[in-house]
Formats: structure tokens, sequence, C-alpha cells
């Protein structure tokens, strides 16, 4: 069963700043013009009996229907159920589509205001840092069955919408013996303060001004929301993947150094590394410079951006992060060197040359999809703030170096690492385990690289599940 804090007692830990945040809610960023998005029928996601995400449609299997409609994107949505199996490039059947990672994206949830002014790793500060936040399951009286599970890059609060399969009754996050929080990183649109937020200097929004946050801040941020907006007194574990995943590690960093004594009491990083490497951060850059290069970005001139945003960039730059996220193999057993074909199976004679400037390649009509269907539920300057905040990721900074760093974390670690990764590899992972005093490494079998994360949910449940069985 899924609730809020709202409905077990927590309440009195929240309900001042709740008032508090109404009206900076209000003052959020206005959206820019819409675009193709895709629509389904709505559908239950709670259930009582099948646990959270049971259905094919809601969990990171699903196709997107070619529906066309406009929809504000980073708002509060329904999930739906998709009409149709094949995506707006092509003509064909869903063989064409690969699985999808998440679901309908959303900024449902509550709100946490940090109660006074918050200061950054880099000095600067947010007048009122806020936190968009879901929960599920109920929180005990000793307030310690709490689960932690952080989301990576372009991901929300919605926990439901992207690890599904995991969430529910006699599931991984098991919502009978389990209370889980799952928050928002600080900077995302996703109802967090952000580049979207209005600045309380100036009679604008902050834009490409909002200041620079590391996962440190957020992370810090988050704790705060636990400790003193829930209440918590405990963390049994903190879970995450890739941009979550560095969160975990740094939660590990500030939470669980004292051993027994500590809040956090295991932490279970999934597909990262102790620190963003020069690979990485190469990636992200190049992904900027794509966003950089689109004639309407106008150095983040936030004016242009409600009116003439950069859309071209923004899709390229989230085709170059889709090629990183998966593997050679995958993208040739599902594509190879197919072109798109008619709803017949045949291709029209009429039709472009199979090589060539012209040719519709299946996976040239995937990317294209996905770079379109990415302009729905994000903008620009906001991708460029978040994979910059994902860059200032190393557990050793300020803290002696990574191998200092980890070598305080006490508590038990469980790393996950996928053996087709080709973005975070399977070295960063197998490192991280041999620098957590107590920690022990598995490793996920797939071809999905590093979106196996989220796609082979069996695997990783599986494995979430035993360690946690081990976790008092």
């Amino acid at each position: 069963m899924w609730s809020t804090a709202a409905r077990m007692s927590s309440s009195v830990f929240r309900v001042n700043q709740r008032q508090k945040s109404t009206a900076l809610l209000a003052s959020t960023l206005p959206l820019p013009p819409l675009h193709r998005v895709v629509t389904t029928a709505r559908m239950q996601i709670c259930t009582d009996t099948n646990g959270i995400g049971s259905d094919s449609s809601m969990i990171a299997t699903n196709d997107r229907s070619p529906t066309v409609a406009k929809k504000p994107f980073c708002t509060a949505t329904t999930i739906e159920e998709s009409e149709e199996d094949t995506h707006t490039a092509s003509t064909s059947s869903s063989t064409v589509a690969m699985e999808d990672e998440y679901g309908e994206m959303t900024a449902e949830g509550e709100s946490y205001l940090h109660p006074e002014p918050f200061v950054l790793e880099s000095g600067q500060i947010l007048p009122h840092a806020t936190l968009k936040y879901q929960t599920y399951g109920n929180l005990n009286e000793a307030r310690d069955n709490v689960l932690v599970v952080c989301h990576a890059l372009t991901g929300n609060a919605s926990l439901h919408t992207w690890w599904g399969d995991m969430l529910g009754p006699n599931r991984p996050f098991d919502t009978n013996k389990y209370f889980i929080v799952c928050s928002n990183i600080l900077g995302s649109c996703y109802g967090s303060t952000s580049p979207r937020s209005r600045c309380p200097y100036k009679n604008t929004f902050y834009g490409m001004d909002f200041p620079d946050v590391s996962v440190q801040d957020t992370v810090r941020l988050q704790l705060h929301m636990l400790q003193d907006e829930l209440g918590i007194q405990s963390v049994k574990s903190v879970i995450g993947g890739s941009f979550g995943g560095m969160q975990a590690v740094e939660y590990a960093a500030q939470a669980g150094i004292q051993g027994q004594d500590s809040f956090l009491r295991s932490v279970i990083p999934i597909a990262c590394g102790a620190a963003h490497t020069a690979w990485q951060i190469g990636i992200s850059e190049v992904q900027r410079q794509a966003i950089y290069a689109d004639p309407n970005w106008r150095d983040g001139s936030v004016e242009h951006h409600l009116t003439n945003p950069p859309l071209t960039g923004l899709s390229v730059a989230r085709q170059i992060g889709m090629v990183s996220y998966r593997t050679p193999r995958g993208y040739e057993n599902k594509f190879g060197r197919g072109v798109v074909q008619h709803k017949n199976g045949e291709t029209d004679p009429t039709s472009p040359p199979t090589y060539g400037r012209y040719a519709n390649w299946q996976v040239k009509s995937y990317l294209d999809y996905q770079g379109q269907k990415f302009l729905s539920r994000f903008d620009a300057i906001t991708y460029v703030k978040l994979t910059e905040q994902m860059d200032s990721h190393d557990v050793g900074r300020n803290r002696g170096g990574k191998v200092e760093a980890l070598s305080k974390v006490q508590i038990p670690a469980l790393v996950i690492g996928i053996d087709s990764d080709i973005l975070y590899p399977l070295h960063e992972q197998e490192e991280l385990a041999s620098l957590l005093p107590n920690a022990q490494l598995k490793i996920v079998n797939s071809d999905a690289g590093h979106d196996g994360f989220l796609l082979e949910q069996t695997q990783v449940g599986a494995y979430i599940n035993a360690f946690l069985s081990t976790i008092k």
C-alpha cells in the first residue's frame, strides 16, 4: 500500500513547512511552448495485492504511444496505458522500439522547504531550498524501517514509474515492511528548487544564474528532509543507480561513518564509481556542447528560452546520452542495418535507398524519437545544470581523497555493476567495492549496458532483496 508521511503521524514535522512553501512553489518558471508528447489511457497504479507497478505498461518495459498531444512537462500527470506499441518516428510494429527506461514522468509528491537559507558547498546560498519527495508504505513506531531510493539524472520522485517492478508487497521495496522515501534531486525540474525557480534577488527566474550545486549538497539537503521533516531516526539502506548511485555513495560518506551508531545502516550503490571520471565528464560535456551549438541557446537567456528554447540541441544531447546508456550488441540485436518499414512489413519501392543521406535507418528513427520525446519533459538549462552537478561527484573531495574517505565508511555495502556497461564500466564498481571496508560486489548480466540498472529489475531486485535480509 502506498501512502505519504502526512498519513503516518510525521505530518507534525512538516505542516509549517508546507504552509511556507505554497507561495514559493507557485512562482515556478512558466513553461516554454509545448512539444510532442505521448499520451495513454488512465490506469490504476496502487494496489493492495499485486504491488505497485505490476502492470506492464507502467514498468520499464513500456513503449510509448504515437498519439500527439499538447501537455506541459515537469508537472503532475497521470500514468496511462499505451494505445499502440510503436514509436512516433516509425510505421512498423514495436520490433523497432527498445525497452523504455522510464514511465510517465511527473512532479507529484510532497514538498520540503528548508527552514533557513541553505549554504552550498561552493559557499553560495539558496534562500528557499525546496525538495519534492514521495513516500510509500508506513513508518513504524521506532521510525527506523526506512529505505531511501535515489533517482538518476532525468528521474523524479515517483519511484513507481521507473522501478515499479521492485515496489510493493513482497517485493524488494516491500511496502508492508518498509517506509520508502524517494526524493527529487536539488536542481531538478520535477518540483525542487531549480533554474526554473524564481530568484529572490532579482525580478526573474534563475536560469543559468542558478548556483552550482554538488552531489554533496543534494544529499545534505535530503538528510535534513529525512530527519527534520519526516522525523526519521535511522535509515536501513540507501539505494540508487547511476546518478542515484552517486548519491548513495555520498550518503555513506555523510551518514555511514560511525558503524552501528550511524544514521544510515547500509548502502547499495549501483552502476557508478567513487568519482565521475574524465570519460564520463567528457560525455556530459559533448551533450552540453550540443545544446550550446543550438542558435537558440543564447547563453542560456531565460527570456529567450521562454519563447524559443534550444530544442534541437537538447534533442541531440539526449540522443548522445541514449547511445552511451546502451551497448553495441544491444543496438545490433535490436536494429542491425534495418530500415523503417510500412505496416504491411514491406519497404516502399519509392522510398529512399538503404544507405546514404536519405536512408531511414531504424536506429536513426529510434534516436530521433527519443530526442523528440525528451523535449516534452525537460528543458535545456536544467539539463546543463544537472549534468554539471553529476560531474561534481567525487566522494574524496575535501575528505583526503577517495581512499581515505571510503575507508571511514563502516556500514555494510552492496555494490552492483553491469557487465556490459560502457558508461560506468565494471572496473569502477570493483574499485568501489574494494575501497569500502564492509562491501560485497554483485554483477548483473545484461546486453542493456548502463540502462541495465533500470531494465534488469529481476536481477537487481534479487540482489537487493537478499542483501536487505541481512541488515537489521
